[in-house]
């Protein structure tokens, strides 16, 4: 049998943040599921799992319960299991830095200060995992970012995350079949007129 990749998807467990921009991460794994027919059917090491196929691969998804700032604790135990390298985890997760709208896709490299991000690196021992990074914008005005990644998005910006959801499934998918897409471009912008 191959041995599987993880694609993990970062967030905060509950319904209370379901729908926030921090958990932008969860939602691209749980569209990526549902897109497969794959379902969050076990609990193990900390985190909900979906194992399955996507085209030829074995994939485990992955949606961390820790809170983000651990995210480390279950992928870490999760790559322990299943002796996985960390080039083969593909990490989802917000980024303040980059407009709702953009993705940008990192072989490697540091956290960019994103606690999450940087508990995996610290857990894992490595920052030579790929992740794709998904736009979520400043927060207006003085607003504290910590209270803004909390919020849910508007019902205007709805449309748009599904976009980027979309698009991140596919740059997901493009990953597990050798990054034919990924070799070529680091970042992609959804347009909309609308907001």
């Amino acid at each position: 049998m191959s041995e599987p990749h993880l694609i993990v998807g970062l967030g905060n467990p509950g319904p209370r943040y379901a729908r926030t921009r921090h958990n932008i991460g969860f939602r691209a794994v749980e569209a990526l599921a549902e897109a497969h027919r794959l379902s969050f059917s076990r609990r193990e090491h900390r985190a909900l799992t979906a194992h399955g196929w996507i085209g030829e691969q074995r994939v485990i998804l992955v949606k961390p319960q820790t809170w983000m700032n651990e995210s480390g604790l279950a992928v870490a135990a999760l790559a322990r299991f299943y002796r996985l390298a960390p080039q083969a985890i593909f990490v989802l997760h917000d980024d303040l830095d980059l407009p709702l709208g953009t993705l940008r896709f990192r072989s490697e490299g540091s956290s960019g200060g994103h606690r999450g991000v940087q508990s995996i690196i610290e857990r894992l021992s490595s920052s030579a995992f790929p992740r794709l990074r998904l736009g979520i914008g400043r927060p207006p005005g003085r607003m504290d970012p910590a209270a803004y990644v909390l919020q849910d998005f508007s019902q205007e910006e709805e449309p748009l995350v599904w976009e980027v959801l979309r698009l991140a499934r596919r740059l997901t998918e493009d990953w597990l079949q050798g990054g034919r897409l990924l070799s070529t471009r680091k970042t992609w912008r959804i347009e909309t007129p609308d907001l």
